[in-house]
């Protein structure tokens, strides 16, 4: 693959809303809801109107037709710990939701263990007695890099991206060790109770943990599906953030704690045998964590069709790109259309729309075309 690094930007301390003419259209955020609780993520299941937006400090919410639900449809504040990077972090509804009523949230408990947990509700209320936890990881030292995001592939498998186990630098090596379930892009079925082992998982038979579909992450931040390729966004250490554009094929290692970025981690040389590279990389003079978005595959703005957008937590700036295989190409200049840090996520709806979410500020804008 092909490095290539954003255009050049000059940072500036506070952010002025501002409309951007891009592809031909005249792009905005609307808001759509203010105060939540540090919401982190919004989804929706297949063919579903609602918004499901998730808040770290452990409650779901509900945007329905335009309106935000008073009550959460799904509350665990009770059961999480919040401190640093940890709390209620990803939610995945089922393919056939809309007929098995499932879906799967990710979270870390008092003492730090991530857990992937299934539930099921009933109209706009889950049912917190169905809550079964089905994985967990030890994560008990560092409160940081717990990754968090979950979804289901084409293949109809859950994938789950998990942080390195927190601290600087991987000192323990968990993102290159194969056993080791923290660092690492997962997969497993959950069309069995309570999952079973896809066979081509690279580990599946031996040499790893069979979970184990990646390796060599560091705290892969909201990524997403486009079809069959995955688009994974790692946020990176003091220097490099990173964006990893790739299709499905087993046992890639993106190098982390080898490498940061496309550049050698703590030494000047370093055995690059076997590393998949990123496909994009910019550098901390634009921005300090790279938020992952979602490839455009909505209606109301045609124009944008197969355009990845993707931001940055620290600038709350937008980026995209277009990705033809194997380079990146028609590349925007960073821009904001929302007067605000903290891009937390992307959210995608039920349509392939398009939302940003913020979470200091506890809004939900969707980026829309001004006739």
């Amino acid at each position: 693959m092909r490095l290539l690094l954003p255009l050049v930007l000059v940072l500036i301390p506070s952010l002025v809303q501002a409309d951007v003419v891009f592809d031909g259209l005249h792009l905005t955020a609307q808001t759509i809801a203010t105060g939540l609780d540090s919401p982190l993520y919004l989804t929706a299941p297949a063919g579903d109107p609602r918004l499901f937006v998730v808040e770290k400090t452990g409650r779901i919410r509900i945007i329905k037709n335009g309106i935000l639900l008073p009550e959460p449809f799904l509350d665990i504040s009770d059961q999480i710990s919040t401190n640093s990077e940890r709390g209620l972090l990803g939610l995945a509804f089922s393919p056939d939701y809309g007929n098995d009523h499932r879906f799967f949230i990710y979270f870390t408990d008092p003492e730090g263990t991530i857990h992937l947990a299934a539930l099921t509700a009933t109209g706009d209320r889950a049912d917190p007695a169905s809550l079964k936890s089905i994985l967990s990881i030890p994560h008990p030292e560092q409160g940081n890099h717990n990754g968090g995001w979950i979804s289901f592939g084409p293949d109809g498998d859950l994938y789950i991206g998990t942080g390195d186990g927190g601290g600087s630098g991987d000192k323990p090596g968990n993102a290159q060790n194969p056993n080791m379930l923290l660092g690492k892009m997962l997969r497993i079925d959950v069309r069995t109770d309570p999952y079973a082992i896809p066979p081509g998982n690279p580990f599946a038979q031996d040499g790893g943990a069979p979970e184990v579909f990646f390796t060599g992450l560091r705290n892969p931040w909201r990524n997403s599906f486009d079809g069959e390729t995955l688009y994974i966004a790692d946020v990176g250490q003091d220097k490099f953030e990173e964006l990893n554009i790739t299709q499905l094929t087993p046992g890639l290692n993106f190098g982390w704690n080898r490498m940061e970025g496309d550049k050698c981690f703590g030494a000047k040389t370093c055995d690059t045998t076997g590393l998949t590279p990123p496909t994009l990389v910019y550098d901390h003079s634009l921005g300090c964590s790279i938020t992952g978005g979602y490839v455009y595959r909505g209606q109301a703005m045609p124009a944008l069709q197969g355009r990845y957008f993707y931001g940055d937590y620290c600038t709350g700036e937008i980026m995209s790109l277009r990705y033809s295989g194997e380079t990146v190409g028609s590349k925007a200049e960073p821009f904001t259309l929302q007067p605000l840090t903290s891009l937390t996520s992307f959210g995608q709806d039920a349509s392939g729309e398009l939302y940003m979410v913020f979470g200091h500020d506890g809004s939900v804008a969707k980026i829309i075309a001004k006739n």
